[in-house]
């Protein structure tokens, strides 16, 4: 048998498309957003703490890692432990 035959079971599977709900990244604009819709070709995503909707192609969004999704929190929680935020 040949390696066609056999697929590669050490090979990396894609990762999770993102869901509505989903905090997601998109590659070409560089920013995170909530996912609010997909339809087949378009992924309509909102910035986390509000704000305008923008679309993004499905093969430019990237599900967060969990530690994306936190430092915005933390980022806000040391500034409030720091007094410069109220």
């Amino acid at each position: 048998m040949d390696a066609a035959q056999h697929p590669d079971t050490n090979a990396p599977s894609a990762p999770p498309s993102p869901v509505v709900g989903d905090l997601a990244y998109d590659t070409v604009r560089n920013r995170y957003g909530v996912v609010m819709e997909r339809t087949p070709g378009q992924v309509y995503l909102r910035p986390k703490d509000g704000g305008r909707e923008w679309t993004a192609q499905p093969e430019h969004i990237e599900l967060a890692r969990a530690g994306e999704a936190l430092s915005p929190q933390v980022a806000e929680a040391n500034a409030r432990s720091r007094g410069e935020i109220l």
